[in-house]
């Protein structure tokens, strides 16, 4: 939503495309609907034309609560890049895929307290800040404006709602699930393993519980089992990966014990329609040809490269598309499609693809992101009730041309 002009009275609400959960007997227990939809605006009656403020502490919880920085990669660098020194209040919300010069010194003019760069502007650490490289001269010019920065990268890219699920939009109507999903930030229980195995009575049960809770990070359960008509008692217990070596060493000097305890890894689980990519099944199928209109169409690009795969042509149909904003390599890999749409892959990744008859589209990385920032704009502002201004860049833009 762009900063609306002083005294203006009325105010405008978004309709957006709904996302219906289909049973599906794919690798979750459920898809995302993807059917496009015309963004129309909805005039209220009633519109208050003032804009508040937000702490920034109170700010970045609401952001966090919109899509969780849990969701970003381990190797990301996701959150809070640079703090103005509190208090902090944030009266303008400035949005941007790349955070460059150009783009911070946009920011300034229009008086952002706090840039949310999509692309984190630090990454590898910086061991100094001087004038000499253009990423410390941001970083400068924020702590010198009191500007914050905001990185959610791959927060996004994983997000129900975010950079992929808004990519596959472009497609047509189509049913889709994460190629990756994400796993819970935390197991549902304590530890990461579970231990289980039986006591009989000529076992001292009273001493095997003892020595179980007596180790840290381990928590004990039993109950009475039956085995082959005899009383026993079943023990189950949770440890850390720590903790487990020690039950273990325990168990160990009990042959007869150690040989039918069972061992068990704890995954955490699934998050619905939650990871990285996405894979698209189309309710029809298209040609390659249409299906490149209407890509070129959802991202407004003239022009996209494409790897055709083997034995097919531009009239070949396309069902299954995979989809990753941004490099999709790592990705992508192995996955059975009849399309890759990322915005860019290495030359021999793209001919292991179509030496497969995958045909490949590239559009450039950040032009599979940028487009998204529009989105975001109007979920944000309906997120956070239209407290602050929320405005996006017009200087951002994709290094690479087609000349």
């Amino acid at each position: 939503m762009g900063v609306l002009p002083q005294g203006f009275t009325g105010c405008a609400s978004w309709l957006f495309g709904v996302l219906t959960l289909l049973p599906d007997s794919c690798m979750l227990s459920s898809c995302v609907r993807l059917v496009p939809t015309t963004v129309r605006p909805v005039h209220s009656l009633i519109c208050n034309s003032s804009r508040s403020f937000m702490d920034l502490k109170t700010l970045l919880s609401s952001l966090n609560d919109f899509a969780s920085l849990s969701f970003a990669e381990s190797w990301d660098n996701v959150g809070l890049l640079v703090e103005p020194s509190p208090p902090h209040i944030v009266n303008t919300l400035f949005l941007t895929n790349d955070l460059t010069e150009e783009v911070m010194e946009e920011a300034l003019q229009k008086k952002a307290d706090l840039i949310l760069s999509y692309h984190p502007p630090i990454f590898r650490p910086m061991k100094r800040i001087t004038w000499k490289t253009w990423k410390e001269r941001v970083v400068i010019r924020a702590l010198e404006n009191r500007v914050g920065i905001y990185s959610p990268h791959t927060a996004y890219d994983a997000a129900p709602q975010g950079v992929n699920n808004w990519l596959a939009k472009g497609l047509g109507a189509c049913t889709s699930r994460p190629i990756h999903p994400s796993k819970a930030p935390n197991y549902p229980t304590e530890g990461t393993h579970r231990v289980e195995f039986n006591v009989n009575h000529t076992q001292d049960l009273d001493k095997v519980m003892s020595a179980m809770k007596g180790i840290v990070d381990v928590s004990v359960a039993s109950f009475p089992a039956r085995i082959d008509d005899e009383q026993q008692t079943r023990i189950s217990l949770n440890c850390t990966q720590k903790a487990l070596m020690q039950v273990v060493a325990f168990l160990s000097q009990n042959r007869q014990l150690y040989q039918k305890t069972e061992i068990l890894s704890l995954e955490k689980p699934l998050l619905l329609n939650t990871g990285m990519g996405r894979l698209c099944t189309l309710d029809e199928s298209v040609s390659l040809a249409t299906m490149i209109e209407r890509i070129k169409r959802h991202l407004k690009l003239s022009h996209i490269r494409l790897a055709l795969g083997a034995g097919r042509t531009l009239e070949s149909l396309v069902k299954v598309v995979a989809l990753c904003a941004g490099s999709g390599c790592s990705v992508l890999r192995g996955v059975e499609a009849d399309l890759y749409l990322t915005g860019e892959m290495s030359h021999h990744d793209t001919l292991d693809a179509a030496s497969q008859g995958i045909n490949v589209i590239l559009c450039e990385h950040s032009n599979t992101e940028r487009g998204f920032l529009s989105d975001l704009q109007d979920m944000l502002g309906a997120h956070l009730e239209n407290k602050i201004n929320i405005i996006l860049s017009e200087t951002d833009r994709d290094p690479l041309h087609v000349i």
